[in-house]
């Protein structure tokens, strides 16, 4: 299969085309990515030697560019997107940009060279909070920032290209994701590299908000089983079955660098910010897949990660983050 991935520079694509490539030798992967701060050419320099691997830097919103890059793809999964919540605070637009209007223009590549798939990434954030059950993918959505609501916009663009057009679109809602190569701007990677550098640790509020945790190595399978057994039309949660609040999770990082809990700095709580989240992930289960790691092991590897890839993080805080970083939290990082 021939795929186009795009945003495969960042976080979560880098990971999913690393499995791709393992995982299947015959398939082929176009990474169309922007390179914004949060893509970062380091996290597929391993992959530039692939045959398999091709790389065009552009805009998920240059029409022009993405039917040059859409036109041989047998699939098209878009990853691409702007995902911070305090950023999307500071500036929505961007993020309805993206979001939206660039998932419209890759759909319309999806209906003009009749891909077999187009698998739009989502996210839990758009059901909002729950203080009861998790969510099935049927729940009404109830986006509580503008990140969360630009991606319900996207996904609801799927859907009507779905409806109106026949794209073969199928929605993926993932929970949160963390391991290698994440933008140390999320509270995993960021509270790893500042306790490294015994800096404080800005806990928003009481630290008692509740995620739902997956292995990005995880959510990249699910992404692929829905790729290659997903129904056309459908929407799929990815959940990690693995609920934390914020305060647990800022302990067991400081245990796992055996740091003191005098780092944790509570922090004003973000406007709009969502108690818990949770999903039922029982419909990606009938498809055959669950999570195959462990929360505790996931995260030890990834503190470890991280401790053994400063050369990789680093230049990151060092530079763009830094100034954004002392923006929201009044110090240095």
């Amino acid at each position: 299969m021939r795929l186009l991935v795009t945003g495969g520079c960042g976080f979560i694509g880098s990971n999913f085309i690393r499995h791709i490539l393992h995982a299947h030798p015959d398939d082929r992967v176009t990474n169309l990515d922007k390179l914004t701060y949060a893509g970062n050419p380091e996290n597929v320099r391993d992959l530039e030697r692939d045959s398999r691997y091709a790389f065009i830097r552009g805009d998920i919103c240059d029409p022009e560019i993405v039917d040059r890059a859409a036109k041989d793809a047998d699939a098209i999964i878009n990853f691409a997107a702007e995902t911070h919540v305090d950023r999307s605070l500071l500036d929505p637009g961007a993020f309805i940009k993206t979001d939206v209007d660039g998932t419209r223009i890759l759909l319309e590549a999806a209906r003009r060279y009749g891909h077999q798939r187009y698998i739009q990434i989502s996210t839990d954030e758009v059901y909002g909070s729950t203080a009861g059950a998790p969510f099935v993918e049927t729940d009404l959505l109830h986006p509580s920032s503008p990140y969360a609501a630009s991606k319900a916009g996207g996904d609801l663009m799927a859907l009507a290209y779905a409806a109106t057009y026949g794209v073969p679109v199928i929605i993926t809602r993932a929970s949160n994701n963390f391991g290698p190569y994440q933008y140390p701007e999320k509270l995993i990677p960021l509270f790893i590299t500042n306790a490294i550098d015994d800096q404080p640790l800005p806990l928003y509020g009481d630290g008692l908000n509740v995620r739902d945790w997956l292995a990005v190595e995880d959510h990249c399978e699910a992404v692929d089983v829905v790729l290659r057994k997903g129904t056309i039309g459908e929407i799929y949660n990815v959940g990690g079955g693995n609920e934390r609040n914020n305060l647990e999770i800022t302990e067991m990082i400081l245990r796992g660098l055996n740091k003191p809990k005098s780092l944790i700095k509570p922090v004003a709580d973000r406007p709009g910010h969502d108690r818990r989240y949770a999903l039922n992930a029982d419909k990606l289960a009938a498809l055959g897949f669950r999570p195959r790691r462990r929360f505790d092991d996931a995260l030890r590897a990834t503190i470890d990660w991280y401790r053994t890839h400063e050369s990789w993080w680093r230049p990151i805080k060092s530079g763009e983050f830094r100034a954004y970083y002392e923006t929201q939290y009044g110090q240095r990082s």
